[in-house]
Order: C-alpha cells, then sequence, then structure tokens
C-alpha cells in the first residue's frame, strides 16, 4: 500500500478530526464568556450589596442581584432621567387611591438614595441625567422606622 493511498482512504479520519477540534474550540469559548460574565456580575452584585449596607440599608441576596440586574444594571439603567419613566416614578410615589382621590406625595429621600446607589455602581454615566430628572423632586424623611 503506498502512502498517498493510505492518506486519501483516511482522508474522513483528518476532515473529522477537524470537526471535532472547531466544535472544541466554539464551545470553549461559550463556555468562557459565560463564566466571565457571571463572575462579572457576581462582582457587581457584591459592590452594590457593600454599598447599600455602608449607606445602612438591606440587601437582597446576591443571587437575586445577579438575577436582576445582571452586569448592566437591566432596566435601572435603561434611560433612568427620561421623561415617561420620570412620570411612571412619580405616579408610583402617589397616596395609592384611584382616580379624583390621587394625590402626589412627598417622597421619601431613602427612595431615591437607593437607586442612585444602583446607577453609582451599575451605570456611573447615567447619574447626571438621573438627577437633572429629579431636580424639582420634592423629597423628606417621610417613612418612620
Amino acid at each position: 500500500m503506498s502512502p498517498t493511498r493510505f492518506a486519501s482512504e483516511h482522508k474522513w479520519i483528518y476532515w473529522g478530526a477537524i470537526v471535532i477540534l472547531v466544535g472544541l474550540v466554539i464551545t470553549g469559548l461559550v463556555k468562557y464568556s459565560t463564566v466571565k460574565r457571571s463572575s462579572q456580575t457576581l462582582s457587581k452584585a457584591n459592590q452594590l450589596q457593600e454599598e447599600l449596607q455602608k449607606a445602612g440599608y438591606p440587601s437582597p441576596d446576591t443571587d437575586t442581584i445577579e438575577r436582576l440586574l445582571g452586569t448592566d444594571g437591566g432596566q435601572a439603567c435603561e434611560d433612568p432621567g427620561s421623561a415617561l419613566k420620570t412620570a411612571l416614578w412619580k405616579i408610583q410615589q402617589a397616596n395609592g387611591a384611584a382616580g379624583p382621590g390621587m394625590r402626589p406625595v412627598i417622597t421619601d429621600t431613602k427612595a431615591v438614595e437607593v437607586e442612585r446607589i444602583v446607577l453609582q455602581v451599575y451605570c456611573p454615566d447615567e447619574l447626571d441625567d438621573f438627577d437633572d430628572a429629579l431636580d424639582d423632586l420634592k423629597t423628606d424623611d417621610t417613612v418612620r422606622r
């Protein structure tokens, strides 16, 4: 048997090995990005917990923070200073009545502080827009412990 005939008969083995190696490389890259993303979410969640505890607030567990905010802050960081989000946020700060009985209330300062801490950790570039949007919001210590 000549060496060229041997190589041509087993060409499918070479192609099979190449396909398997390419598959392993792709799988490795996908796994690496997943591990990198999960370590980033854990790092951000731990940082948020530390910041909340420094400010004297209770903090949810890291798993909850990771699922809720991920690596980019999720909904909290999607244009927090937009007019619609600001309006919806202000509506949620009402007295709870419906229709003509609904009245705005003075928002507790701590509610704004907690959202500000989340923005500081996950999307500090959005902080100025958030502060500008809430400049006219009246806050005070309205919740008693």
